[in-house]
């Protein structure tokens, strides 16, 4: 018989930031199978499991996707608790559904927990939201991270405010395709770097100044850009 598996979001990293339903499923947990962006706060919640990181880095050696779905199966028939725990929310850009398909080919049982997914947590810290009445309705999450089999640069949306998840290396690229698309040069951006975390860092730039690209990165980075994130009149940083 196999266990349940669970997949909950950790959320943008502040370890009081994740859901009251996840805290408590992971204090209950056996086992847990964490990423590599979780932090030391979060993992103390769950110190009565065993602990496997199953970190996955862009640019950096990491654990292949197959392997996880390999080791969630081995757990789930291992142990009657299993908690895969992913940061941010694990239904946007957390492979979940390779994971979802894995577990369910093989009969196992499986809960999601919803996280606070980071462009929600960046809104917040920088107190600008992402939708703004008369000047943006619309709002797209994007990664320029592809598969093997997928182009290279793929389509950009084509929405008010965007998001751009792992945004560190490829803003610069981004940046230039707006313009070259007749974006302003003007347009405001906010770069949020280790967001919720006490090393957060917040910088507010331009669409050029973005083109120009950005100093390089110690933690994860999400750049938002639009006309929503114009900074207010009388906004206090």
């Amino acid at each position: 018989m196999a266990g349940k598996v669970y997949l909950i979001g950790a959320g943008p990293g502040a370890a009081d930031l994740i859901t009251v339903r996840g805290a408590r499923l992971l204090a209950q947990a056996e086992v847990v199978l964490y990423d590599a962006l979780v932090t030391p706060e979060m993992l103390a919640l769950c110190a009565q499991a065993e602990l496997i990181s199953v970190g996955k880095r862009s640019g950096q050696r990491s654990t292949a996707q197959d392997a996880i779905n390999r080791l969630l199966v081995e757990c789930a028939f291992k142990y009657r608790m299993v908690v895969r725990l992913k940061g941010g929310d694990p239904m946007l850009f957390g492979r979940a559904d390779e994971e979802l398909r894995a577990l369910e080919a093989q009969g196992v049982e499986v809960d999601v927990v919803p996280g606070i997914t980071t462009a929600v947590a960046a809104a917040a810290a920088t107190r600008q939201p992402l939708t703004k009445r008369g000047v943006a309705r619309s709002v797209a999450f994007f990664t320029s991270s592809t598969a093997p089999d997928e182009p290279e640069h793929p389509a950009l949306p084509h929405t008010d405010t965007m998001v751009q998840y792992m945004g560190g290396r490829e803003a610069a690229a981004t940046a230039e395709r707006l313009l070259a698309q007749g974006r302003s040069s003007e347009t405001p951006v906010v770069v949020v770097e280790n967001c919720s975390r006490p090393d957060e860092r917040i910088a507010r730039l331009t669409l050029a100044d973005l083109a120009r690209g950005l100093d390089a990165a110690q933690g994860p980075v999400l750049v938002m850009i639009g006309e929503a994130l114009r900074v207010r009149e009388h906004q206090v940083f």
